[in-house]
């Protein structure tokens, strides 16, 4: 049962990255496979027949992958279940394979029993290893409720009951309800519907979606009661989870087209996440694929520096430092220390300004230049910060003698994504030094602003254009 003592839940695995890698796998094996024991086979095929085999071999690799995603040989229930996954994935492959080779013997060339022979292993081979380390993968994902969709329900009475009957009566879905979280505490609102009890009020929500896994919240709470929908999609939309509306919240029905399912249960789209499923894997691993090869790159400015700061001023090298990141979590940052060890400031309680004594000669060279934020490649290869993102502030920080959260209203929706190296607010001149509220402020837009545009190119223009402000070196010091 849940409740708010809870542990922390594995992450969500989103099924559409894994199956877009096996299919993958599968496309690229069987059709350079499929070509490679083709042209081996030069001795009794044509030579002009290149083309053709390259059609073929594109036909068993492409007929063969839309065939196992037709039949769910791409779902987590079949990859858990290898034995089940290999027979019928090998089934379908010799099926579409034999229909097409047969054709092809009957009335282009004839195709040798060896070439045959050797096609059937490397299918055999293949699916054989692809589908068993799937299985070791996933067994233990599915079983610690990796691949289901983690649900908070929001409201009460008959709204909220719908919602879960709806979601519990639906046999095509892979989720599972943490429970109900909902501010009124009278008949409107019962202590549980069916099995899940209500949990807390929707500030606790926030606190629960902080501290444990929560994919997507469900509002079932009447679109006639706007100012209490308004107020609570407020309080929640700075968390980095899809929310959407409940299509038996209202008894106003709008066109089919402006509802997405789950399951059985209509829903209105209200916030998604920034980065979720094929987004979010192909930007973590460019990130660390990124920060490898830079980290070879840059060792040797890495290795002068580290000399630079140890030679000039006695402590460690590297300063760490606790700082927002995701969903608030706080991650531990390493720079190169550029203070007095013994004046460091672990908190940022008081902010780095022009001519700060606390600042060493080393220490202002490469706090202007950004050198010193070079050892947080080694944050992003660990997968705690992102190339490029907002900048992660440290937990103490203040502008105009304020927290920054208490500066900026809905300052925590910058925590929708990884913190990253580098971003949008950086480029576009907001580094450095945030005395005053409007300093926040601007920073927070951009920041915002980026989160609602993001895209890989923009990303990659946002990387492209940071020498540049580097250069410019402004509010940095």
């Amino acid at each position: 049962m849940s409740s708010l003592s809870e542990p922390r839940r594995l992450p969500f695995v989103d099924q559409e990255v894994v199956q877009r890698l096996l299919k993958g796998a599968d496309f690229i094996v069987l059709f350079l496979g499929t070509m490679v024991l083709f042209l081996g086979s030069s001795m009794w095929i044509p030579k002009d027949m290149a083309a053709t085999i390259g059609f073929l071999a594109l036909e068993v690799a492409f007929g063969s992958m839309i065939s196992m995603r037709w039949l769910g040989l791409y779902s987590v229930r079949a990859l858990v279940n290898p034995l089940r996954g290999i027979v019928s994935s090998l089934a379908t492959t010799f099926v579409l394979g034999a229909m097409v080779f047969a054709s092809t013997h009957y009335f282009l060339f004839r195709l040798e029993p060896m070439w045959l022979s050797g096609w059937l292993a490397l299918c055999v081979a293949h699916f054989t290893l692809t589908r068993s380390a799937a299985a070791l993968w996933a067994r233990p994902l599915a079983k610690a409720g990796a691949f289901s969709q983690r649900i908070a329900i929001v409201g009460g009475g008959k709204a909220a009951e719908d919602a879960i009957t709806a979601l519990e009566v639906s046999r095509d879905i892979d989720v599972e309800i943490v429970g109900l979280f909902d501010d009124r505490h009278d008949k409107r609102s019962p202590a549980s519907i069916h099995r899940h009890k209500k949990l807390g009020t929707i500030a606790e929500l926030s606190d629960y979606a902080r501290e444990h896994r929560i994919d997507l919240i469900i509002v079932a709470i009447p679109m006639s009661a706007e100012q209490r929908l308004l107020q609570l999609l407020k309080r929640l939309w700075e968390l980095p989870v899809d929310i959407r509306i409940s299509g038996y919240a209202s008894a106003l029905k709008l066109s089919p087209k402006s509802y997405t399912h789950l399951g059985k249960l209509p829903l209105l789209a209200v916030f998604d996440r920034p980065l979720n499923g094929w987004g979010s894997f192909l930007k973590s691993t460019i990130d660390r694929v990124l920060a490898a090869i830079l980290i070879a790159v840059l060792s040797p400015l890495m290795l002068a520096t580290a000399l630079a700061v140890r030679l000039e001023s006695k402590g460690p090298v590297i300063f760490r430092q606790r700082r927002f990141g995701f969903n608030n979590e706080i991650v531990e940052i390493f720079k190169f220390r550029s203070m007095y060890a013994d004046q460091s400031d672990a908190s940022a309680s008081r902010l780095v300004t022009r001519g700060d004594p606390r600042v060493t000669r080393v220490g202002r060279i490469i706090r202007k230049t950004s050198i010193d934020e070079l050892p947080q490649l080694f944050n992003v290869l660990f997968g705690e910060l992102s190339l490029v993102g907002p900048r992660p502030h440290a937990t103490q920080a203040k502008a105009a003698e304020r927290l920054y959260e208490q500066v900026v209203e809905g300052y925590f929706a910058r925590h929708k994504v990884k913190p990253g190296i580098t971003g949008w607010a950086q480029i576009n001149g907001w580094r450095g030094e945030t005395d005053t509220a409007e300093k926040l402020e601007k920073r927070v837009k951009y920041d915002l602003e980026y989160i609602d545009r993001w895209s890989l190119a923009f990303d990659f223009y946002i990387l492209l254009k940071t020498p540049f402000a580097l250069i410019r070196g402004e509010n940095a010091y």
